[in-house]
């Protein structure tokens, strides 16, 4: 019998993400074309490999058998790739890289700019995905590599799956309005940890890398704080914070969004950082290295986080 590869595709990819609908956005084809390729795949081999007397697609034992080999041929395709790029100099083919919106804008942005410049065969694909999501889609082969942040003082994504390549170390800095130095009756703009205390916070969610900075200065200096806001984006909080509504913890490259005096940037020490990491699938042979495509996308990466010094030491002293 003769076997489609590109049918052992889907069918890998319906085995592993378990559903019809989630294989087809990761093919990036519809529904229905799966579900036709399903079948054909079923006429090839002569049995029937998806059992659809439930309402929810699974794999007959012979579907669970296939899909193990499939994965192994795509694992073999995926090392073939990384070995055949070392043997030419002009890096090429698609890349895919899973982030969010400080990190698009402030380090993917050029770092695009330094690999089209390096490497003009390579077609990156961005896509804005972060938290477990992103770590999901890159253990599942979606992305080949994901941008992730955790709190400096916090242990980073480290399971023996992936690989970790530190980016950039970005400093947190405490923000306040500027109005409230110009308002009778306003609290006073914090300008020690002992302040921290007295005025209400615009707050991360649990488990985010500013969320953790908060809560450890709290422990740190004896205080509560008094989280009268829940936000996660950056510029929502930082639009709270120049309208006066409270004080917050952000990132540096948050505030190279923010026009100067919009909000003021308080000379509180100690805040610490969040680190800024590049993720990646540890290879079939064990090595935690990056292929040279990834290669030249993290480098890209740091050399883009090496240029923000000066414009981070511009806007600290606002």
């Amino acid at each position: 019998m003769d076997i489609d590869p590109r049918r052992l595709r889907v069918l890998h990819e319906v085995a592993r993400r378990g559903g019809v609908m989630r294989a087809a956005e990761a093919l990036h084809l519809t529904a229905s074309a799966v579900s036709q390729q399903l079948a054909l795949l079923e006429r090839e081999v002569g049995l029937a490999l998806v059992d659809r007397s439930q309402r929810r697609i699974a794999l007959t034992p012979a579907g669970r058998m296939l899909a193990g080999y499939a994965e192994r041929i795509e694992e073999e395709l995926v090392e073939a790739r990384r070995e055949l790029t070392r043997f030419t100099e002009r890096l090429s083919g698609p890349v895919s890289v899973a982030a969010f919106p400080t990190v698009i804008r402030h380090l993917l942005v050029p770092a695009l700019e330094v690999l089209a410049g390096r490497h003009p065969r390579l077609t990156p694909r961005i896509v804005e995905l972060y938290g477990p999501r992103a770590l999901d889609e890159l253990r599942l082969g979606g992305i080949d590599l994901a941008i992730t942040e955790h709190d400096a003082d916090d242990p980073g994504p480290a399971p023996p799956s992936f690989a970790v390549h530190r980016i950039h170390l970005d400093r947190y800095r405490i923000v306040a309005p500027p109005g409230w130095a110009r308002t009778p009756g306003a609290p006073e703009i914090p300008e020690d940890a002992a302040g921290l205390g007295e005025v209400p916070w615009i707050a991360g969610p649990p488990g985010q890398a500013c969320a953790r900075a908060l809560d450890r200065m709290a422990a740190l200096h004896g205080f509560t704080p008094r989280r009268v806001h829940v936000i996660e984006e950056f510029p929502p909080v930082l639009a709270l914070v120049a309208a006066g509504h409270g004080v917050a913890i952000v990132p540096s490259l948050a505030l190279l969004e923010v026009p100067a005096g919009e909000v003021v940037v308080t000379g509180i020490p100690e805040v610490g950082a969040r680190r800024l990491d590049a993720v990646t699938r540890v290879s079939r042979t064990g090595s935690g290295e990056p292929d040279p495509v990834q290669a030249a996308v993290i480098s890209a990466l740091r050399e883009a986080a090496d240029g923000l010094a000066a414009r981070l030491g511009e806007h600290r002293r606002m």
